[in-house]
């Protein structure tokens, strides 16, 4: 009885377990009509806040933002309940179409139940992810910058550039800086460099963009660009305008410290327009671009301004050794040294010397490389023309006008490696009527100034000392190929400069020239008779030149200038040069010409004549009115001049060489700019040339020589010379003191006689034994040039005491010297004990020389802020060095990388 019960109570149980579990079951059935609503609005929740979320992210992305792990999977499991959710929802039609019995029963009893407790369950994860997704933040800041890589080639000696440029990027004051350089010299590559080098520093900026600019410079390509890097991708924020998308990049720059990389600007390139945050002390970022032009690094604002200069002729050969290989090399016992001579055609641009490198890979003959060195000096290599120069050409094709143009293409004329003075082609190019902008010579170099300085700062000139440029010579070939091949009817340029030419080039070659450089070559006579119908300009300097034929300038109708300086052996004019009746300027410096031949008057147009350093000093000839006859004559060079232009006149004449005769021819000339005169030996002499103002109005250079009729001299005697640019006092032994008595004479008109010096830059004092100081130097403001040497009485440079003394008198303070000095000289100065009493900052000092006996020289007007970027070349014997007194020891060590011993 007892298991009776047993079994019957657990079938009881069983019952109602199961009753209940058809309930739950059914209620999944039961319920649908209720639940179905309830998870669509689940989901339709669940979709919002996915879509808050994600925008929330992708704005983080834009803003270089880095999402939190969490919120990425979150959004990852919502999208796939979104998915799950939307399918059962898309069922649910055909299950409620199996319900029955007021939706309490169904057709498919298994499968409604199936599809119930799938919605319930859906409904239940849902809301429990809903409930999860309440996140504060969604992103943080990226731990490091994002960069992307870019290829690069090892880079051959740009190692101390890239240094350079590194130092200004960790230069808290150095937002904006320009890397500008000759096309093809390795600007690309050094940005690139620099790119990449972000990507493996710990330097915590948050973005590093490259946006390439080139010539067509566009905003809207830039914005696109750099929209890439930061996010911006889709096609809609492509179609936005450009102002749009300025507003769009600036926010998300504004609060990042980035890096912008802009490779190739050609003009200025405005951030506000583009959206690039103008980068500061302040916010801690950088723009860092390269150029072509030094203008453009200008306009740009650059902070730092960093010339890339063309290889070193060691690396210049390592970069030609990697291209060609040593294999070609080593083909033949020749090829290595025709190889230097390659290299040396390049000039160090690394685009001529991986061109023509990969070029001369595979020639393994000597005659291959002969051939090449040929086709190179005569800028006919194929690889060159094809490659190299179109390269260079966008430089030139830059250029602002056509008189630019052209001036670029005259300094062709010149031989390779030419130093070329300045002045004398800014004097060609006014005689040429180049330029035409004005008519006085004097303003005139205004123009010319600026011409240079432009063809400088775009890199198609450089500098070769403080008076001389010279051109590159794969610039030369490049403006050589354009003149004589794709400009050859507007110009036809004959050049052989350098060619090592025993005799003139047959006549036939002149008949179509226009410009024609025969100079520094081995010709000795000129015997022909050349047709020369459109022949402008002709340059037979540094040849070897004694005779002339008569009937040589016969056909040359147009001819308007010419330049036959330094033909040493040259004496005699032929008479036939009166033909030239369209001759603007004429050469005739460093000759040995013996006179000029009155057939020269006929030369009516000359405004340029060069007679200084003549060399048979006492014996040359110039016929009475000849000089006068030069009507239009505007520059005039003399010195160093002869004792007897004319043959009657006494030796003891007014200025020791200049007689009366030739004085008073010299004041017909009404239009004179520029004179250059001979050493004046006396204050009379001085006081009669200074007396007339047409002569104190065109003097550059004023050479004081051998005073000995007065120990002191008064400065103040050449305060109206309005061009004197140098002015030197030398063998003066009897001139103890340079003093400015009008100024302390003028206690009332309180004048501050500073101006009446502002285009003095020169000044140089050789062997005036009294001399104690040179105080009248704080009245020169402009002065970059100084050199005082074989003073043996000079103590200081600028006296304290003598200054006070004049800002006492004067009732105004002296102001802070030697703010333009770029070099100093000081030579056997065995007395001198000061420049200056206190620290001078020297913004541009660049040289500072200290040679001889300067024993006593013990102090320097230096602290370490003088030395701050390291620009200061000091040379100095050891000696003299060791007893230099520092303010401390970080000075000095300071200026130790600075130091240079001479070699001798």
């Amino acid at each position: 009885m007892g298991n009776c019960c047993s079994i019957q109570i657990g079938f009881e149980n069983f019952l109602l377990r199961g009753w209940v579990c058809v309930v739950g079951h059914a209620n999944y059935v039961c319920k649908l009509k209720q639940t179905l609503p309830t998870l669509s609005a689940a989901l339709q929740e669940l979709r919002a806040q996915r879509n808050d979320m994600q925008r929330e992210v992708d704005v983080a992305e834009q803003r270089l933002l880095k999402p939190f792990e969490q919120v990425q999977l979150w959004l990852s499991k919502a999208e796939t309940m979104i998915t799950k959710a939307e399918k059962l929802i898309e069922d649910s039609p055909r299950q409620m179409n199996n319900l029955c019995l007021g939706s309490c029963a169904s057709k498919n009893f298994l499968s409604s139940y199936k599809f119930g407790k799938n919605i319930t369950k859906m409904l239940q994860e849902i809301n429990d992810h809903v409930s999860k997704g309440a996140f504060k933040k969604v992103a943080e800041s990226r731990p490091s910058a994002s960069v992307v890589v870019r290829p690069e080639e090892q880079p051959i000696g740009l190692e101390s550039t890239i240094e350079k440029v590194w130092h200004c990027i960790v230069d808290k004051d150095v937002g904006i800086i320009g890397l500008y350089g000759l096309g093809g010299v390795g600007k690309t590559t050094l940005l690139t460099q620099i790119n990449n080098k972000f990507s493996t520093t710990a330097d915590k900026f948050d973005v590093v963009i490259w946006a390439l600019v080139s010539k067509d410079y566009n905003v809207e390509k830039i914005q696109d660009k750099m929209g890439g890097n930061i996010g911006f991708r889709d096609t809609s924020w492509k179609s936005k305008s450009v102002d749009e998308k300025a507003v769009d990049i600036y926010g998300v720059l504004r609060n990042k410290r980035f890096v912008v990389l802009l490779d190739d600007l050609w003009e200025r390139v405005d951030l506000n327009k583009v959206g690039i945050p103008k980068p500061s002390q302040e916010n801690g970022s950088k723009l860092i671009f390269t150029a072509r032009s030094l203008e453009v690094c200008g306009e740009m604002e650059a902070r730092k301004r960093i010339k890339v200069e063309c290889l070193e002729p060691e690396k210049a050969w390592e970069l030609f050794q990697a291209k060609v290989g040593d294999e070609t090399l080593n083909s033949h016992p020749n090829i290595w040294k025709l190889a230097e001579h390659v290299v040396e055609r390049c000039g160090g641009l690394p685009l001529a010397l991986i061109t023509i490198g990969r070029a001369m890979a595979c020639k393994t003959t000597p005659m291959e490389w002969k051939y090449a060195i040929e086709m190179l000096k005569r800028s006919t290599l194929p690889k060159m023309k094809n490659e190299v120069f179109p390269l260079l050409k966008f430089s030139y094709d830059n250029l602002p006008n056509a008189t630019m143009k052209f001036c670029l293409q005259y300094c062709c004329l010149y031989r390779d490696d030419y130093r070329i003075p300045r002045k004398e082609l800014v004097e060609h190019w006014f005689c040429e009527g180049l330029l035409n902008e004005f008519d006085r010579f004097s303003e005139a170099q205004m123009q010319g100034d600026h011409i240079i300085n432009s063809l400088l700062n775009a890199c198609l000139l450089e500098r070769a000392g403080e008076d001389y440029v010279k051109m590159h010579d794969v610039i030369r070939e490049m403006a050589l190929w354009i003149a004589c091949e794709l400009e050859v009817k507007e110009n036809n340029f004959f050049v052989k400069a350098g060619a090592q030419l025993l005799e003139e080039p047959d006549a036939k070659t002149w008949e179509g020239a226009k410009r024609m450089s025969i100079m520094s070559n081995q010709m000795k006579v000129l015997r022909e008779t050349p047709k020369c119908p459109n022949l402008r300009t002709l340059f037979l300097r540094e040849n070897n030149l004694q005779v002339i034929s008569d009937g040589f300038f016969h056909f040359m109708p147009h001819l308007t200038v010419l330049n036959l300086s330094r033909n040493y052996g040259l004496e005699e004019l032929p008479k036939g040069i009166s033909q030239l009746i369209s001759l603007e300027c004429l050469d005739l410096s460093s000759t040995g010409i013996r006179e000029l031949p009155i057939e020269l008057k006929s030369l009516t147009k000359l405004k340029m004549l060069d007679l200084s350093n003549m060399l048979f000093v006492g014996k040359m000839k110039i016929p009475r009115q000849l000089i006068s006859s030069f009507s239009k004559l505007q520059i005039f060079k003399l010195r160093p001049l002869i004792n007897r232009d004319y043959p009657d006149e006494e030796e003891d004449n007014v200025l020791n060489g200049v007689n009366e005769n030739l004085i008073k021819e010299l004041r017909c000339l009404q239009h004179l700019n520029v004179l250059s005169i001979p050493p004046i030996k006396s204050v009379f002499a001085l006081e009669r040339f200074l007396s007339f103002n047409l002569f104190r109005c065109s003097i550059e250079t004023l050479e004081l020589e051998e005073f000995r009729d007065s120990n002191v001299f008064n400065i103040l005697c050449l305060e109206n010379m309005a061009r004197l640019e140098k002015l030197c006092f030398k063998d003066c032994a009897s001139m103890e003191e340079i003093k400015i008595e009008k100024l302390l004479s003028s206690v009332s008109s309180n004048i501050n006689y500073i101006s009446q010096f502002h285009t003095l830059s020169h000044v140089i004092i050789d062997g005036c034994g009294k001399l104690t100081d040179t105080t009248w130097l704080i009245f020169v403001p402009n002065l970059r040039f100084l050199s005082i040497s074989w003073c043996f009485k000079m103590e200081e440079i600028l006296s304290e005491g003598k200054l006070g003394e004049v800002a006492d008198k004067v009732g105004i303070p002296y102001p802070k010297p030697f703010l333009k000095l770029e070099m100093l000289k000081l030579c056997v100065l065995p007395e001198l004990k000061s420049i200056y009493w206190d620290v001078l900052p020297f913004p541009f000092l660049k040289h500072f020389c200290v040679w001889g006996d300067c024993s006593k020289l013990k102090k320097l007007p230096l602290n370490s802020d003088s030395a701050k970027g390291n620009h200061i070349t000091i040379e100095g014997r050891k000696d003299w060095w060791d007893e230099v007194e520092w303010e401390n020891e970080t000075t000095r060590d300071n200026f130790i990388p600075s130091l240079r011993f001479p070699s001798y």
